[in-house]
């Protein structure tokens, strides 16, 4: 008898936009499950967002002013950052309506960096 066992895929690193808020896939949130909050920033040339979670110390600590950390809500499954000005910015500079629907797009951890980067030229 021969088997062959299933071996699941791994998945996807996916972040959503939706109205006011991103979302993270299961796969993207492990990047971030010690995050205390993040720093989200633009890379317009390449059409990329890019999220850095921040580690409590470095979040509570005054290197980097409160206005650019933003806060992200952790659960198992999934983690949110919720901030309507920074989604409407993304969506107007890069012509993305999600008024309708959501939209996924493909991201990428960058362990150098500890940086999240989501291309949003591929959408899924």
């Amino acid at each position: 008898m021969e088997i062959s066992w299933f071996n699941e895929k791994p998945k996807d690193c996916v972040v959503t936009l939706n109205q006011g808020n991103i979302t993270l896939n299961k796969m993207s949130t492990t990047y971030f499950e010690n995050a205390y909050s993040v720093m989200l920033g633009i890379e317009k040339d390449k059409q990329m967002i890019v999220i850095k979670p921040l580690l409590k110390a470095e979040a509570l600590s005054h290197a980097i002013p409160d206005n650019k950390k933003y806060r992200i809500t952790v659960r198992s499954s999934y983690s949110r950052v919720t901030n309507k000005a920074f989604v409407e910015e993304i969506t107007e500079l890069f012509g993305i309506d999600i008024q309708t629907n959501p939209k996924k797009f493909v991201a990428t951890w960058h362990a150098k960096e500890q940086i999240l980067t989501v291309n949003l030229k591929e959408e899924l």
